[in-house]
């Protein structure tokens, strides 16, 4: 019987220790950003999400060169993909 209260115990703790942390995930910039991009300009999300993908593989020198614009905007065009994805995993969206 103990074991059994112990379990059932220990799993009220790990799922409120779960969603308390869950809780902390959104309290950041990143997720904020990626939340407000979401809002504000959904048709661009995947836009930005195969920008960042195609940023991440050629690298932000090479994708500035080769879409002819500045690796200041690259980075940017990177951390908006990164922090939809962040927003994404976090508020469970596909």
């Amino acid at each position: 019987m103990r074991s059994s209260v112990r379990t059932i115990a220990g799993s009220i703790a790990s799922t409120v220790a779960a969603d308390d942390f869950l809780d902390t995930l959104t309290d950041t910039s990143l997720y904020s950003i990626g939340a407000y991009f979401c809002d504000a300009h959904p048709e661009l999300v995947d836009d930005v999400l195969a920008q960042g993908e195609a940023i991440e593989r050629a690298g932000l020198t090479a994708w500035a060169a080769k879409e002819d614009t500045t690796v200041e905007q690259a980075y940017q065009t990177l951390m908006t993909g990164l922090a939809v994805r962040y927003y994404n995993a976090v508020a469970g969206s596909a």
